[in-house]
Parts: C-alpha cells; sequence; structure tokens
C-alpha cells in the first residue's frame, strides 16, 4: 500500500475480521533517513560486481522506492519497488482509527525489545474484548 488512505483501509478490513481479542500482526521496517546525506534523497544500500541496490527516499510525502540493478551476461535488468514508510505512531494512530490497541511491540520475530536503533519491528494490535 503507497499510501495513507490505502494503509488504513488495511487496519480497518483487518479490524473488520478479527473476533474479540483477535490480533493484527504487522512486520515493518525503519526507514533508513539516517543514511541520508545532507542535500541527498538517495541511499546506496548493496554493491557488488554485477548487482547494486539503492533506496530513494522523498521525505515530504513519506515515500520511497528499493530500486535494484543486475548485469548478468552484459545484459542489464532494473526494477523499482515503491513503498510509503510509516512510522511506530502513525500505525498505531491507524490503529486506533480501526478500532483496534497496541498489543506489543519488537524488533522483530524473536522478541527483542524495539527501540531507536531497531531497523525494523513486529507490531501487533489487538481488537478489544474477549
Amino acid at each position: 500500500m503507497t499510501t495513507q488512505a490505502g494503509q488504513v483501509a488495511c487496519f480497518r478490513n483487518a479490524a473488520a475480521h478479527l473476533r474479540p481479542g483477535g490480533r493484527f500482526v504487522v512486520e515493518v521496517m525503519m526507514p533508513g533517513l539516517r543514511g541520508l546525506a545532507p542535500g541527498r534523497n538517495t541511499v546506496l544500500s548493496r554493491t557488488g560486481s554485477s548487482k547494486w541496490a539503492y533506496d530513494e527516499y522523498d521525505i515530504a510525502t513519506q515515500t520511497m522506492s528499493s530500486n535494484y540493478i543486475e548485469v548478468v551476461e552484459g545484459r542489464g535488468s532494473y526494477r523499482s519497488i515503491p513503498f510509503r514508510y510509516v512510522w511506530p505512531a502513525e500505525l498505531d494512530l491507524m490503529a486506533e482509527i480501526a478500532g483496534l490497541r497496541l498489543d506489543a511491540r519488537w524488533d522483530g520475530w524473536t522478541r527483542e525489545p524495539f527501540t531507536s536503533e531497531s531497523r525494523g519491528h513486529v507490531s501487533v494490535w489487538q481488537k478489544p474484548g474477549g
């Protein structure tokens, strides 16, 4: 989902399908904005002899794309995947709009604590009741 409206609709749809006490779980990456040099909008994420990857950010719209370039036997390929990055607090607000409440948030599937240094998170929201 590359729009805020689409993301809110996803939360509402999940909540509509949950029974009381049911949970909605999402794994999300944290945007790599710390990797942006001043005045730049691109972060190189992988380099190699035949593969390169970079993320391109538009901070004003909270959009980004992950871009991949590969050269095999002299032939190049390129693909770009669009995203709309979301901060945990915004996800919690979307959940509240949908009638859910935050139950847990971890750094990942191993349930390590989520911190300001986390590169992603697994968040769990619960439908009240039950």
